[in-house]
């Protein structure tokens, strides 16, 4: 099949043509280089959109996110639609469902955006699920699937990750003992792996991303740790964590809060195996990692 990728120079976007170029006739396009309006997806069968502005810690202006999350995205989908492109594949992210919180998120809980890049990511959903002809009785119409995704980690990450693996190969004892929190990530190869099943399967709706299990931060320091071959030692201070909150609230949120998701649903729809482990996941993103 003949797939048009976006965000192709992304961290997804490398693992994902790497993966699967065997598999599908790979094109690419980018909103930086290319012209919207010359874009032919005449001979496309699959649009997998990776391209977007992602959550900024500086901030972006509500405009920026609308302009590329939402007027880019309608402009694609609508060019592909058009051409007759039969599947269009949307990554979207777990922001669309709110922030941090005890309870678990499912394909079905309602969304509560909180910041801009959730918001502009949830409307870029609704977007699209507007063009798709599904419920529409046109079974070889335009189809949608949208991905949500917590954190995504492998090699070549970069953000939190990569932040906590330089501290982890730098700093021998650390103040992060025993942290309980619970933390939803997905392996890159397990998120490339739901999205080739969706396009195998031919299935439309929304779909959760995630590996088997969440984890802790202390697990995620200590796997770290293991598979770097490098001895740290972990101990909790106390009103470490109180004197964090207060101080820089933000990274406290980072290495306490918990964003758990529960992605059941995507897993029955599509009789779906995670191919690794969290542990695989850790080791794998750390074998030839550079700082």
């Amino acid at each position: 099949m003949n797939l048009l990728i976006t965000g192709s120079n992304g961290f997804v976007g490398k693992y994902f043509i790497n993966k699967y170029k065997n598999k599908y006739d790979i094109r690419t396009f980018s909103f930086l280089k290319d012209d919207i309006n010359t874009l032919d997806c005449n001979t496309i069968d699959i649009v997998f959109h990776l391209s977007a502005l992602v959550h900024q810690m500086g901030g972006a202006s509500c405009e920026e996110y609308e302009r590329v999350n939402v007027i880019q995205t309608l402009e694609l989908a609508k060019k592909a639609k058009e051409s007759g492109v039969k599947h269009f594949v949307f990554m979207s992210t777990v922001k669309v469902y709110g922030e941090e919180s005890n309870s678990k998120y499912t394909e079905n809980t309602i969304c509560n955006p909180e910041d801009e890049y959730g918001k502009s990511k949830l409307k870029g959903e609704q977007e699209l699920l507007g063009l798709s002809d599904e419920g529409l009785g046109d079974s070889d119409g335009f189809k949608v699937s949208i991905v949500r995704t917590p954190i995504v980690y492998g090699y070549g990450v970069k953000a939190n990750i990569k932040s906590l693996i330089n501290l982890v190969r730098k700093v021998s004892m650390l103040p992060f003992g025993n942290i309980q929190n619970k933390q939803s990530m997905v392996y890159i190869g397990n998120l490339c792996h739901l999205v080739d099943e969706i396009i195998d399967n031919n299935q439309t709706g929304v779909f959760l991303a995630s590996d088997d299990e969440p984890i802790s931060t202390t697990k995620l320091i200590e796997l770290i740790a293991k598979s770097l071959n490098k001895k740290v030692y972990l101990i909790k201070i106390p009103f470490f964590e109180s004197v964090l909150k207060l101080v820089k609230p933000s990274f406290h949120k980072r290495l306490y809060g918990s964003l758990e998701v529960d992605n059941s649903i995507t897993k029955e729809k599509l009789n779906l195996k995670n191919p690794y482990s969290v542990e695989e996941g850790i080791s794998l993103m750390l074998k030839d990692f550079r700082g």
